[in-house]
């Protein structure tokens, strides 16, 4: 098993966490009431895909 013989420097450690984030999430306006919500989730309005689904 590889031990590490140095210390390694703080450069080094971010440069390797420089893909270590969260994805940005996906919105989209609803077309009833404008407010934004996930895609293919019904709005806090009542509607999906432009009819009411109460």
């Amino acid at each position: 098993m590889a031990v590490q013989q140095r210390r390694g420097s703080k450069t080094r450690k971010a440069k390797r966490r420089t893909h270590y984030k969260l994805p940005t999430v996906t919105m989209v306006k609803c077309p009833s009431c404008g407010e934004y919500k996930l895609p293919h989730h019904a709005c806090e309005c009542g509607y999906y895909n432009e009819k009411v689904k109460v």
